[in-house]
Protein backbone atom coordinates (compact mmCIF):
# COMPACT_ATOMS: atom_id res chain seq x y z
CA UNK A 1 0.00 0.00 0.00
CA UNK A 2 1.57 3.97 -0.91
CA UNK A 3 2.20 5.49 1.79
CA UNK A 4 2.33 8.72 0.08
CA UNK A 5 0.35 12.03 1.12
CA UNK A 6 -3.13 12.20 -0.76
CA UNK A 7 -2.74 15.01 -2.61
CA UNK A 8 1.38 13.63 -3.92
CA UNK A 9 -1.26 10.76 -5.14
CA UNK A 10 -3.15 13.08 -6.69
CA UNK A 11 -0.42 15.30 -8.54
CA UNK A 12 1.58 11.61 -9.81
CA UNK A 13 -1.59 10.73 -11.41
CA UNK A 14 -1.74 13.93 -12.98
CA UNK A 15 1.79 14.19 -13.98
CA UNK A 16 1.51 10.12 -15.57
CA UNK A 17 -1.45 11.64 -17.56
CA UNK A 18 0.86 13.96 -19.02
CA UNK A 19 3.95 12.01 -19.64
CA UNK A 20 1.32 9.23 -21.58
CA UNK A 21 -0.45 11.48 -23.80
CA UNK A 22 -3.85 11.00 -22.13
CA UNK A 23 -3.30 15.06 -21.13
CA UNK A 24 -2.01 17.42 -23.46
CA UNK A 25 -1.05 20.74 -23.25
CA UNK A 26 -4.61 23.34 -23.51
CA UNK A 27 -6.07 19.88 -22.10
CA UNK A 28 -8.79 21.21 -19.56
CA UNK A 29 -8.46 18.98 -16.38
CA UNK A 30 -11.30 17.45 -14.08
CA UNK A 31 -12.83 19.80 -11.91
CA UNK A 32 -11.53 19.93 -8.29
CA UNK A 33 -14.78 18.35 -7.05
CA UNK A 34 -14.93 15.33 -9.39
CA UNK A 35 -11.21 14.63 -8.69
CA UNK A 36 -11.95 14.89 -4.89
CA UNK A 37 -15.00 12.28 -5.49
CA UNK A 38 -12.85 10.57 -7.66
CA UNK A 39 -9.78 10.05 -5.09
CA UNK A 40 -12.30 9.60 -1.55
CA UNK A 41 -10.37 12.81 -0.82
CA UNK A 42 -11.30 16.62 0.69
CA UNK A 43 -11.64 19.53 -2.30
CA UNK A 44 -8.51 21.14 -0.18
CA UNK A 45 -6.35 17.91 -0.84
CA UNK A 46 -7.14 18.26 -4.37
CA UNK A 47 -6.45 21.80 -4.00
CA UNK A 48 -2.93 21.60 -2.40
CA UNK A 49 -2.01 19.47 -5.18
CA UNK A 50 -3.18 21.61 -8.49
CA UNK A 51 -1.70 24.83 -6.78
CA UNK A 52 1.70 22.91 -6.25
CA UNK A 53 1.69 21.89 -10.13
CA UNK A 54 0.55 25.89 -10.96
CA UNK A 55 3.51 27.03 -9.19
CA UNK A 56 5.70 24.37 -10.83
CA UNK A 57 4.39 25.31 -14.35
CA UNK A 58 3.07 22.14 -15.06
CA UNK A 59 -0.64 23.34 -15.19
CA UNK A 60 -2.40 27.00 -15.32
CA UNK A 61 -5.65 28.23 -13.50
CA UNK A 62 -8.11 30.47 -14.41
CA UNK A 63 -10.44 32.04 -12.23
CA UNK A 64 -14.14 30.86 -13.32
CA UNK A 65 -12.96 28.44 -16.26
CA UNK A 66 -10.86 25.82 -14.96
CA UNK A 67 -7.03 24.21 -14.50
CA UNK A 68 -5.35 23.32 -17.80
CA UNK A 69 -2.12 21.80 -18.90
CA UNK A 70 0.84 24.44 -19.48
CA UNK A 71 2.24 24.30 -22.26
CA UNK A 72 6.23 23.24 -21.19
CA UNK A 73 8.42 26.00 -21.05
CA UNK A 74 12.30 25.89 -22.48
CA UNK A 75 15.00 25.86 -19.35
CA UNK A 76 18.57 26.42 -20.01
CA UNK A 77 21.53 26.39 -17.07
CA UNK A 78 22.21 29.85 -15.74
CA UNK A 79 25.81 28.88 -14.90
CA UNK A 80 26.87 27.11 -18.40
CA UNK A 81 26.80 28.42 -21.63
CA UNK A 82 25.34 26.02 -23.98
CA UNK A 83 24.20 25.93 -27.82
CA UNK A 84 20.30 27.16 -27.92
CA UNK A 85 20.09 24.66 -31.13
CA UNK A 86 21.52 21.60 -29.07
CA UNK A 87 19.19 22.35 -26.50
CA UNK A 88 16.10 22.38 -28.45
CA UNK A 89 16.59 19.45 -30.58
CA UNK A 90 17.55 17.66 -27.12
CA UNK A 91 13.86 18.16 -25.96
CA UNK A 92 12.99 16.51 -29.51
CA UNK A 93 11.76 19.67 -31.15
CA UNK A 94 12.37 22.01 -34.19
CA UNK A 95 15.08 24.11 -34.01
CA UNK A 96 15.10 27.32 -36.55
CA UNK A 97 16.83 30.56 -36.41
CA UNK A 98 15.97 34.07 -38.32
CA UNK A 99 18.66 36.53 -38.97
CA UNK A 100 17.44 40.14 -38.40
CA UNK A 101 20.73 41.74 -38.64
CA UNK A 102 24.42 41.17 -39.26
CA UNK A 103 26.90 43.69 -40.25
CA UNK A 104 29.52 45.93 -39.12
CA UNK A 105 28.73 48.81 -36.84
CA UNK A 106 30.03 51.73 -34.44
CA UNK A 107 30.48 50.95 -30.54
CA UNK A 108 27.88 53.12 -28.72
CA UNK A 109 28.71 53.91 -25.10
CA UNK A 110 27.40 50.91 -23.40
CA UNK A 111 28.74 48.38 -26.13
CA UNK A 112 32.31 49.91 -25.89
CA UNK A 113 32.16 50.03 -21.86
CA UNK A 114 31.29 46.34 -22.33
CA UNK A 115 33.23 45.05 -24.72
CA UNK A 116 36.40 47.13 -23.60
CA UNK A 117 36.80 49.15 -27.17
CA UNK A 118 36.95 52.73 -27.69
CA UNK A 119 34.13 54.77 -28.60
CA UNK A 120 32.66 54.52 -31.95
CA UNK A 121 35.48 51.81 -32.71
CA UNK A 122 34.37 49.25 -35.63
CA UNK A 123 32.71 46.27 -34.15
CA UNK A 124 30.47 43.44 -35.29
CA UNK A 125 26.62 43.17 -34.44
CA UNK A 126 24.36 39.80 -34.94
CA UNK A 127 20.63 39.93 -34.24
CA UNK A 128 18.61 36.86 -34.27
CA UNK A 129 15.50 35.57 -33.17
CA UNK A 130 15.87 31.56 -32.47
CA UNK A 131 12.73 29.40 -32.59
CA UNK A 132 11.48 26.39 -31.13
CA UNK A 133 8.85 24.55 -33.20
CA UNK A 134 8.61 27.96 -35.03
CA UNK A 135 7.75 29.58 -31.74
CA UNK A 136 10.64 32.65 -31.08
CA UNK A 137 12.22 31.82 -27.66
CA UNK A 138 15.25 33.58 -27.09
CA UNK A 139 16.41 37.05 -29.20
CA UNK A 140 20.30 37.57 -29.04
CA UNK A 141 21.73 40.80 -29.99
CA UNK A 142 25.66 40.05 -29.90
CA UNK A 143 28.62 42.77 -30.51
CA UNK A 144 31.42 40.48 -31.44
CA UNK A 145 35.16 41.34 -31.52
CA UNK A 146 36.66 41.66 -35.30
CA UNK A 147 40.26 41.66 -33.99
CA UNK A 148 39.16 38.26 -32.59
CA UNK A 149 37.18 36.87 -34.91
CA UNK A 150 37.47 38.21 -38.19
CA UNK A 151 35.27 35.82 -40.13
CA UNK A 152 32.45 36.66 -38.04
CA UNK A 153 30.12 38.34 -40.69
CA UNK A 154 30.72 35.91 -43.07
CA UNK A 155 29.01 33.01 -41.16
CA UNK A 156 25.30 31.52 -42.19
CA UNK A 157 23.57 31.68 -38.30
CA UNK A 158 20.70 29.93 -39.89
CA UNK A 159 22.91 26.80 -40.31
CA UNK A 160 25.32 27.63 -36.98
CA UNK A 161 24.37 29.76 -34.12
CA UNK A 162 26.72 32.12 -32.96
CA UNK A 163 27.64 30.13 -29.74
CA UNK A 164 29.01 27.28 -32.28
CA UNK A 165 31.23 29.77 -34.74
CA UNK A 166 32.60 31.40 -31.14
CA UNK A 167 33.29 28.22 -29.36
CA UNK A 168 35.12 26.90 -32.37
CA UNK A 169 37.13 29.84 -32.91
CA UNK A 170 37.41 31.67 -29.76
CA UNK A 171 37.51 29.00 -27.60
CA UNK A 172 35.39 30.27 -24.11
CA UNK A 173 38.06 30.95 -20.89
CA UNK A 174 35.64 32.93 -18.97
CA UNK A 175 32.26 33.72 -18.94
CA UNK A 176 30.10 36.54 -16.90
CA UNK A 177 26.19 37.21 -16.28
CA UNK A 178 24.16 39.38 -15.40
CA UNK A 179 19.96 38.86 -14.84
CA UNK A 180 17.22 40.90 -14.98
CA UNK A 181 13.04 40.99 -15.10
CA UNK A 182 12.32 43.34 -17.48
CA UNK A 183 9.35 44.55 -19.95
CA UNK A 184 10.10 44.60 -23.57
CA UNK A 185 10.01 47.75 -25.84
CA UNK A 186 8.36 47.75 -29.12
CA UNK A 187 11.36 46.25 -30.80
CA UNK A 188 11.40 43.24 -28.85
CA UNK A 189 7.63 42.98 -28.72
CA UNK A 190 7.69 42.59 -32.54
CA UNK A 191 10.55 40.50 -33.08
CA UNK A 192 9.35 37.63 -30.09
CA UNK A 193 5.40 37.91 -31.43
CA UNK A 194 4.72 38.85 -27.44
CA UNK A 195 2.86 41.53 -26.22
CA UNK A 196 3.98 45.12 -24.09
CA UNK A 197 2.99 43.21 -20.69
CA UNK A 198 4.81 39.75 -21.66
CA UNK A 199 7.70 39.97 -18.93
CA UNK A 200 10.70 38.56 -20.09
CA UNK A 201 14.22 37.59 -18.79
CA UNK A 202 17.05 39.35 -19.97
CA UNK A 203 20.73 37.80 -19.85
CA UNK A 204 23.67 40.24 -20.42
CA UNK A 205 26.54 37.81 -21.04
CA UNK A 206 30.76 38.52 -21.58
CA UNK A 207 32.51 36.25 -22.62
CA UNK A 208 36.37 36.10 -22.68
CA UNK A 209 38.88 34.05 -24.69
CA UNK A 210 42.58 34.03 -22.94
CA UNK A 211 41.68 36.62 -20.62
CA UNK A 212 40.59 38.50 -23.82
CA UNK A 213 37.06 40.24 -24.16
CA UNK A 214 35.41 38.13 -27.06
CA UNK A 215 31.70 39.24 -27.17
CA UNK A 216 28.85 40.93 -25.27
CA UNK A 217 25.37 39.78 -25.77
CA UNK A 218 21.70 41.18 -24.37
CA UNK A 219 19.66 37.74 -24.42
CA UNK A 220 16.06 38.67 -24.50
CA UNK A 221 13.37 35.26 -23.03
CA UNK A 222 9.73 35.43 -22.73
CA UNK A 223 8.65 34.59 -19.79
CA UNK A 224 6.16 32.28 -20.28
CA UNK A 225 7.87 30.18 -22.59
CA UNK A 226 11.72 29.64 -20.95
CA UNK A 227 13.46 29.36 -17.58
CA UNK A 228 16.99 29.80 -16.25
CA UNK A 229 18.29 27.09 -14.08
CA UNK A 230 21.18 27.02 -11.22
CA UNK A 231 22.40 24.42 -10.01
CA UNK A 232 25.30 25.05 -7.32
CA UNK A 233 26.61 22.03 -4.98
CA UNK A 234 27.39 23.07 -1.66
CA UNK A 235 29.63 20.76 0.45
CA UNK A 236 28.82 18.01 2.53
CA UNK A 237 27.58 18.78 6.05
CA UNK A 238 30.60 17.49 8.54
CA UNK A 239 33.62 17.66 5.61
CA UNK A 240 34.30 20.91 6.70
CA UNK A 241 32.06 24.90 6.90
CA UNK A 242 31.25 27.20 4.35
CA UNK A 243 29.47 30.79 4.21
CA UNK A 244 26.59 31.96 2.27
Amino acid sequence: MSTAPQYQRIKEHLLAAIRDGELRPGDRIAAETSLATQFGVSRMTVNRAIRELADAGVVERFVGDGTYIAEPRAESPLTEIRNIADEIRARGHQYSARVEGLAEVSADEDVAQRLGVRLQAKVFRSLIVHCENEVPVQLEERHVSPELCPDYLLQDFTQITPNQYLSRTCPLTDVEHLLSARLPGGHEQRLLKIGADEPCLLLLRRTWSGGRLVSVARLWHPGSRYALRSHIHLQDPGKGSHSV
